[in-house]
């Protein structure tokens, strides 16, 4: 009877064990075609490397706070929701990152989820057609797509109420950037339209000394670089603009970098300047972002490009970046 009792004891033991949430998340998965070494998990509180081996295998153990991470291999990305007791495996192809990525184990319907509704995005900015809308049948579409984000939530099994509410104020702020977004593309194509007479920037300081305004530079096309030295993507555009700027040399337009740091890191530009040995025409903006050409040009994120005709008219608001080949292309149709 003692025997017994033990045995029970010890069955009791081990299922109450069993039944106890791990306090921590196990992520394992596969990578085809892996950009890198490793994969990172992060958030502004949280950071883990886990090592990816030469099949593309990865597994680790993390202990994090409820929450969407980014979820990193190389330069692709993509967000993941985790919560301790999550046992989750990630399936994916980088030549098809968002497009492949899946997820099984506890805690795939959330992140299966979150993949889905990451491509609806990417469709959404990636329709043309949408921001060539007139406005009424703009806003329906727009109703269209917000029903639809809804319908892929509400009918996700096995979703926190908490993370549903989120997600559904994440539905209501999207819809609202977009709207942000369509009414910009309109104030492009009209105020800014092709052949528009462009705004002006007048007196910015010039590095090699003075001050150069825009109508200083009529007569030849003007490819216009809105930067500031704490942007990492302006950087990244800095060696595709000198092999740009070396390759146009002599012909008929002119390169114009156009800072908008603050008055406190004038010295930081400066230097940057220097240091990079950056080419062309390097003024600083008179008033950062509130400067009235970065304002009349409706400029919201860097960098930005412009391109301006030797007549002073805009070409394009938005012209491609350097590392584009569809600037070169751009120039060979304007014979520059």
């Amino acid at each position: 009877m003692k025997k017994l009792i033990y045995f029970l004891s010890i069955v009791l033991v081990v299922v109450s064990c069993k039944d106890e949430p791990k306090d921590y998340v196990t992520l394992s998965g596969k990578i085809i075609d892996k950009n890198s070494d490793s994969v990172v998990v992060r958030s502004r509180e949280f950071s883990k490397t886990i090592k990816v081996n030469a099949d593309g295998t990865f597994a680790d153990t993390l202990k994090v706070v409820t929450g969407v991470y980014n979820f990193f291999d190389g330069n692709e990305s993509t967000t993941i929701y985790l919560k301790n007791g999550f046992e989750l495996v990630v399936s994916l192809d980088t030549k098809q990152f968002d497009e492949s990525i899946s997820y099984t184990g506890i805690g795939a319907e959330v992140n299966n989820y979150l993949a889905a509704r990451a491509l609806k995005q990417e469709e959404v900015f990636d329709n043309n057609n949408l921001f060539a809308l007139e406005k009424p049948a703009f806003d329906q579409k727009m109703n269209e797509i917000k029903s639809d984000f809804m319908a892929l939530l509400t009918t996700t099994e096995n979703l926190d109420s908490l993370f549903i509410e989120d997600e559904k104020k994440g539905i209501d702020g999207f819809t609202l950037y977009i709207a942000d977004y369509y009414a910009e593309k309109q104030y492009l194509n009209t105020f800014l339209a092709k052949g528009k007479a462009s705004p002006k920037f007048t007196d910015y300081e010039n590095f090699k000394g003075g001050t150069t305004s825009l109508d200083d530079l009529k007569g030849k096309y003007v490819y216009v670089d809105v930067w500031a030295t704490w942007c990492a993507p302006c950087r990244a555009e800095i060696p595709f603009l000198k092999e740009l700027e070396k390759a146009y040399r002599g012909k008929n337009i002119q390169f114009v970098s156009v800072s908008i740091d603050k008055a406190k890191d004038h010295d930081k530009w400066k230097k940057m300047v220097a240091d990079e040995q950056l080419e062309g025409v390097q003024l600083f903006a008179d008033n950062d972002w509130k400067s009235q050409f970065v304002t009349d040009y409706k400029v919201s994120g860097i960098p930005r490009f412009i391109l301006i005709d030797p007549q002073g008219n805009i070409v394009t608001p938005e012209a491609p970046r350097p590392s584009s080949e569809d600037l070169k292309t751009l120039f060979d149709e304007l014979k520059i």
